[in-house]
């Protein structure tokens, strides 16, 4: 019979609703039981597109064996973290407290009824292998933990609940100044491979926030670090070269041999960083790889709404990358003799297997002008070539099993892809694109907000779960970059209901800030005020960016001020770890230097012309508008005179030039430069 998971709609809960374990949600009835039969709680959180959250539930979880131990002196509580990431955010934290290592997934936590942990660790084998312990002798020790040593635990408990209680920062008089940002650049620099690009060692993943902060800094070794690394990491096996997108982070410090989850949080300021990229230096390679995104986005991520799912498996038939490599034999199988002459020496066919000693990962092992000259033939023939090569090839990659797709939408998530697709608009103008990006958000407005409040997923035509700081924070920042891709009235009005929301819910008014649950969620152990970025930019960061902005453009105090208190709240971190911050700093710099904002106005069709030349040239410093006929709701900031010609009005905080009547002119204001 299945367990009470099966009345969820999260694709990683249904997983389990067939298993021998008596899982629940996470929920007060599982409290309430813990409580009333005096049990420990065992939480397990993962995601629906997790490779080691899998083979845990292949070993232990559907072994009958094991499950009579877990129903017989536990309550067993799954917790999907895309779901429910405050859940995630505060035992993830737990756990590294506890064994001063760092999480992950699966996360194995024991709960006191209460909530409060007292053990855990992440994938534990059935049987104890390589130096782990086996879950069954886990289960026993905690048992009898538990029972014999129970005073030592809430000792523990009450430490361990201290600890959190100090870890937001108080707040703090005096100005914060721009050192901060200096030494975040120094750090990130000072960690830069020169080899192979990114920062650290294996494994290594993409941080977009770290790039995107590097090219917006102005620091001319920085931007060229983050522009090599994204060129190393599009070359990688990290892009999928067939089929576009990237995959979550590479195993290796090459970017060669990914772990092969894709996933719709990197892609989407992936697709943002790239097109900058391209902006500023044209290269194919680039270009290709801003394309590649949103050719797998709308292939294959997309729901009939026009909302985007959260995820791919890394896995399918049980195998880690079996849908996406390759042998020599089965590549030239499919390819013509020419085309196979070109594409073999081009993605490292003709080397040593680089994926388990047993199959080849397609990299760009040699450029393609170098295949052409090896060939003797030109490098349009070759990449001519190599274009019919990618077609077949990946036409016989789609008869395979394909790997899991996690199809609920998140609205923190669907927020930086439309984001990432409106930006990307304006630098290709890309109609297409920002159509993408505008049906998106239309459809979450249609579907997650309701009275005045998101909600944080939409699954099986259902809203769940109060939206969290993140859902708020990341959307209000998509709407300004759509406003700036083209203005719509509804756009503003939405921005205003969102940075109403985030003040009203989530702001620490005394103290500044942004809690990442709502004043009215669930009450839980902890409540977390995150300041640094992870796999997503920290909601905090992203706020006090778009509320700064949304101020300067509607001249609304209110904004700005909540801005600048959560940078006072947070420059003791920002001072002691700045470059784990750089959501944050670059809110700082927007505090510190106030961004230029540029309104086009003037008659069609010459307007759009320069708005198109604007977009791909204009620096990340800056908010760029073009006055349409038919805005009503037009913000003072905006209401520039609208004459016969076209013309650019440039103002950065009250200090505005002269009215500007020549495109060349304004393209000097940009210096020629895409990236500021």
């Amino acid at each position: 019979m299945p367990n009470r998971l099966a009345r969820e709609t999260s694709p990683y809960l249904l997983q389990h609703a067939d298993q021998p374990v008596d899982w629940q949600p996470w929920g007060p009835q599982a409290l309430e039981q813990a409580k009333r039969e005096d049990k420990p709680i065992l939480l397990s959180v993962g995601y629906s597109t997790c490779h080691w959250c899998h083979v845990m539930a292949r070993e232990s979880f559907e072994d009958p064996g094991v499950a009579v131990e877990m129903n017989a002196h536990f309550v067993c509580v799954k917790v999907d973290r895309e779901e429910r990431p405050d859940l995630d955010q505060i035992y993830q934290a737990a756990q590294q407290m506890l064994s001063g290592r760092p999480g992950g997934w699966p996360l194995t936590l024991f709960l006191m009824p209460d909530g409060t942990p007292f053990f855990g660790g992440t994938y534990f084998p059935r049987e104890p292998r390589h130096n782990l312990p086996g879950l069954i002798q886990v289960l026993a020790a905690v048992r009898q933990a538990y029972r014999q040593r129970r005073a030592d635990l809430e000792e523990q408990n009450t430490a361990l609940l201290r600890a959190f209680a100090t870890e937001a920062p108080a707040a703090q008089d005096g100005a914060i100044g721009p050192a901060p940002i200096r030494q975040a650049v120094a750090d990130l620099r000072s960690g830069f491979d020169p080899v192979h690009g990114g920062y650290g060692g294996a494994p290594k993943f993409p941080r977009p926030a770290e790039l995107e902060f590097l090219f917006w800094s102005g620091d001319a070794e920085a931007r060229a670090q983050a522009l090599f690394t994204l060129e190393k990491m599009a070359a990688g096996g990290l892009m999928d070269q067939l089929g576009g997108g990237f995959f979550r982070y590479s195993t290796d410090v090459r970017w060669a041999i990914p772990h092969f989850e894709k996933m719709l949080y990197d892609n989407g300021p992936l697709l943002s960083l790239y097109a900058d990229a391209w902006a500023a230096t044209g290269r194919p390679l680039l270009r290709r790889a801003a394309e590649g995104i949103v050719t797998w986005l709308a292939r294959e991520m997309t729901t009939p709404e026009g909302l985007f799912q959260a995820a791919l498996d890394a896995e399918s038939q049980h195998e880690e990358g079996r849908f996406y490599v390759w042998t020599p034999a089965q590549a030239e199988a499919v390819l013509s003799p020419e085309e196979f002459a070109v594409a073999c020496p081009h993605w490292g066919l003709d080397g040593a297997p680089n994926f388990e000693a047993r199959a080849w990962h397609l990299v760009v092992a040699r450029p393609l002008d170098e295949v052409a000259g090896l060939l003797g033939i030109a490098p349009e023939q070759a990449e001519a070539r190599l274009q019919r090569a990618r077609a077949r090839l990946f036409a016989a990659r789609e008869t395979r099993v394909r790997p899991g797709r996690d199809d609920k939408v998140l609205t923190a998530w669907n927020a930086l892809m439309i984001r990432g697709l409106a930006h990307a608009a304006r630098r290709f103008d890309r109609p297409d694109w920002l159509a993408m990006a505008r049906r998106a958000g239309d459809a979450l407005r249609r579907l997650v907000w309701a009275e005045g409040r998101l909600a944080a997923t939409f699954q099986g035509g259902q809203a769940r779960h109060n939206g969290y700081l993140d859902d708020h924070a990341f959307l209000l920042d998509a709407l300004l970059e759509l406003a700036q891709a083209d203005w719509r009235d509804a756009d503003l009005a939405w921005a205003r209901e969102l940075a109403d929301t985030l003040l009203a819910w989530f702001e620490d008014e005394r103290a500044g800030g942004f809690y990442f649950t709502s004043h009215d969620h669930e009450r839980l152990i902890h409540r977390p005020m995150p300041i640094h970025d992870q796999a997503t930019p920290a909601g905090n960061g992203i706020a006090a960016l778009a509320l700064g902005r949304l101020g300067l453009l509607l001249e609304e105090p209110r904004y700005r001020r909540a801005a600048e208190r959560a940078l006072a709240r947070f420059q003791a971190s920002l001072a002691a770890t700045p470059a784990a911050c750089p959501s944050l700093l670059t809110a700082l710099g927007d505090c510190l230097s106030t961004p230029r904002l540029i309104v086009l106005t003037g008659p069609e069709p010459e307007l759009s012309v320069w708005k198109q030349a604007a977009d791909r040239a204009a620096g990340l410093r800056d908010l760029l508008f073009k006055r349409t006929g038919d805005a009503r709701e037009i913000p003072t900031s905006l209401r520039k005179p609208v004459g016969n010609t076209v013309n650019a009005h440039v103002c950065a905080g009250v200090n505005c030039l002269p009215e500007i009547v020549q495109i060349d002119a304004l393209m000097a204001i940009f210096s020629n430069q895409a990236v500021q």
